[in-house]
């Protein structure tokens, strides 16, 4: 083994990896060098690679404890090596100040030190060795829906807030629209709504407007805020005759696509106008707020700073998009220079700050209204698997996250040509070494008003594809996690938050990844389309249950765009097939499949007759649906696309301009749009076998 190879691994970096045809390929030694420059370590030649390995090996030689070490309840903690028999003693302080826990650490055959075990959950202080550190006693499992409801097997719906329609939202989806989804809904049983990312994104570019490529993933989307919730319906139309703004606004919210920009710059034209009077808001709002600033504190205060300066620096000739490309004092968001700058710009700083209590406060009434309404669950938020390197959050923590690489994927049967996000993501050494603080307040924010969390990508927990900038998506490296860790924190704040799990594990999934996750008690992801056995639809009663069951996703084509063969018109148009891919094969494997999914629709024994044409569309979906609601999974998740028998999806991995992603609105009122006949009636089946 090369000084390389050995370094890479020794740093957690994979030198090979299997592709999703089981075929095993080698990393490249360029991408390992980028790889690993990127993560600091220095490996320009053997000799510096020798060098590298020598500083990891004598790092874990010292046994310094991490500020954190996680372990499940009942088991011993290893604390490292401890040579002096004096120095084994340790004392843990409960974190419920129920008392503390005294004892000595034992040795095992090799040296290794271990205390406990502590049985109490909870984030204790843990003094050993002269060191004190937190000890995080986790849980198992995650909470689950069989806590949440016993045997009871729910379903639910998925959503994307910016396609709900509701009267004066401008043409974007709002959180009051979604409290009204979610009060319908739950009148016709469905106990969840899971909606699509609501992370913050770029307030002074409103063009950049994909969920899954935020500023920061610890606050809110702005452009979802209902302003009637909080200065009322007629103050709003107001503003907008004000403004001269109404006609326009009604042509927008008219429109079957969302146009972000546009109706973008209406929203925050209002909101600073409206804002522009926030004194005269009742005392409770006025107390509400501050509360609210100075809850979220530091990093509230970083990403509003954020979101003015960038605002100043796009207005520059030329525009300075990117954080990185400031003048030097700005790109430290600790500078006195920024701070002057928040000082001078104060009026603009405290709007942000204002439009971040608005989104939060909507989030918070969309999930009382579904909770109000019935829900078991109510809202299931969707945690992006990172964020755009330069947003608010890369900027305030540049810390936290990993430099020069983007996350990707290699080739897979979604998408052969692999992908690369233009995401950052959190470095794994900085996790540990800041006692996974980033990690926690993350998981906290997402779970604040939700009552369960959609993972994206939750592979990413164990291993990241990672691809140095400038490189294509293929020419990637898979980096370690700390796996169990992870695991462990989000077993404890499901639980603190009775907030259920579910991991987006689509993909190449790595052999055992799916087996760890069900007795971790996250949910894996089920889709019609890949349940298969032999290229056979597997029959309902076969599904796993430990799984949430889907139709389809954002990602994947509708049960009625599948059925009419729409996303092969979408590949063909945009070229997104790969090497030994084309659209005459494509269209004939498609006409078996959809034989193959009629006939699992009459062996199941939910139709019968002959199979429809490909057109016609509506019995298909019925079927389908009923298919899925017939699983034996705790949670179905039906998309409102699908409930709809919409044939457009939301998103075509892959494309940015290309195709419409994440600007197609729903059809009707989302008040009333479940209960048109036939959509109530698919509802009534799905209902029944649930």
């Amino acid at each position: 083994m090369s000084e390389l190879h050995a370094l890479a691994e020794a740093a957690g970096l994979a030198t090979r990896w299997i592709d999703y045809q089981g075929v095993p390929r080698d990393v490249a030694p360029a991408t390992l060098q980028a790889v690993l420059a990127a993560l600091g370590y220095d490996c320009a030649d053997d000799a510096a690679c020798r060098a590298s390995l020598a500083q990891l090996a004598d790092a874990r030689a010292r046994a310094v404890l991490a500020p954190m070490l996680v372990v499940r309840a009942g088991e011993r903690a290893k604390v490292g090596r401890i040579d002096d028999p004096a120095s084994r003693e340790y004392r843990i302080e409960l974190e419920n100040g129920a008392g503390s826990v005294t004892g000595t650490a034992e040795a095992d055959a090799d040296g290794e030190c271990r205390i406990g075990p502590v049985d109490d959950d909870g984030y204790h202080r843990l003094s050993i060795n002269g060191q004190t550190v937190t000890l995080a006693v986790v849980p198992a499992r995650a909470f689950t829906v069989q806590d949440l409801v016993g045997t009871r097997r729910l379903w639910g719906l998925t959503a994307q807030i910016y396609a709900l329609r509701s009267a004066g939202d401008g043409g974007i989806g709002t959180f009051g629209g979604l409290a009204q989804l979610a009060t319908a809904a739950a009148r016709h049983g469905a106990s969840a709504i899971a909606v699509s990312p609501v992370h913050a994104l770029f307030s002074a570019d409103v063009e950049r407007f994909s969920p899954y490529s935020p500023s920061s993933r610890l606050f809110v989307n702005a452009q979802h805020i209902d302003l009637a919730d909080v200065f009322g319906r007629a103050a709003v139309d107001a503003a907008l005759a004000d403004e001269g703004l109404h006609d326009e606004a009604a042509a927008l919210e008219a429109r079957p696509m969302v146009d972000w920009p546009a109706a973008g710059r209406i929203r925050l034209r209002l909101a600073r106008r409206l804002l522009a009077g926030f004194d005269t808001l009742p005392s409770a709002l006025r107390d509400e707020f501050a509360q609210f600033v100075a809850a979220g504190g530091e990093p509230l205060r970083d990403h509003a700073r954020f979101e003015a300066l960038q605002a100043h620096f796009l207005a520059q000739q030329p525009p300075l998009w990117q954080w990185q490309t400031w003048p030097a004092p700005f790109r430290d968001a600790g500078s006195a220079e920024v701070a002057a700058f928040a000082e001078r710009n104060a009026a603009e700083v405290l709007f942000h700050l204002q439009l971040q209590w608005l989104a939060d406060r909507g989030q918070r009434a969309a999930q009382a209204a579904a909770k109000a309404a019935g829900m078991a669950i109510g809202l299931i938020g969707d945690l992006a698997v990172g964020a755009d390197g330069g947003g608010s959050h890369g900027w305030s923590r540049p810390q936290d996250f990993l430099r020069g690489l983007s996350v990707g994927a290699p080739p897979d049967a979604l998408n052969a040509l692999g992908q690369g996000w233009g995401l950052t993501a959190y470095s794994p050494r900085a996790l540990i070494r800041g006692g996974y603080a980033p990690f926690l307040e993350l998981l906290r924010s997402q779970l604040r008003h939700a009552g369960g969390l959609r993972i994206d990508h939750v592979i990413g927990l164990g291993r990241l594809w990672l691809v140095p900038d400038g490189a294509g998506p293929t020419e990637g490296a898979y980096l370690k996690y700390p796996i169990d860790d992870l695991f462990g924190l989000i077993a404890l704040e499901s639980w603190r938050h009775r907030a259920v799990i579910i991991g987006e594990d689509m993909g190449t999934v790595p052999d055992g990844f799916r087996q760890r996750m069900s007795p971790a008690g996250i949910l894996g992801m089920r889709v019609l389309w890949f349940e298969r056995d032999w290229g056979l639809f597997v029959e309902p009663t076969r599904w796993p249950a430990d799984a949430v069951a889907m139709t389809t996703t954002h990602d994947l084509p509708t049960v009625a765009g599948w059925w009419s063969g729409r996303d092969i018109d979408w590949r063909a148009r945009l070229a997104l097939y790969g090497e030994g891919q084309d659209e005459a094969g494509d269209r004939a494997a498609r006409a078996e499949d959809r034989a193959k999914l009629w006939a699992a629709f009459v062996h199941a024994g939910i139709v019968t007759g002959a199979q429809p044409a490909d057109d016609d569309t509506a019995a298909v979906v019925d079927a389908a649906c009923v298919f899925v609601a017939s699983t034996p999974p705790p949670l179905a998740l039906i998309p409102a696309e699908d409930l709809l028998g919409v044939i457009e999806q939301p998103n075509v991995p892959g494309t940015i301009d290309e195709h419409p992603n994440w600007r197609r609105r729903l059809p009707g009122a989302v008040g009333t749009m479940l209960d048109a006949p036939a959509v109530a009636a698919r509802i009534a089946a799905i209902a029944a076998r649930r």
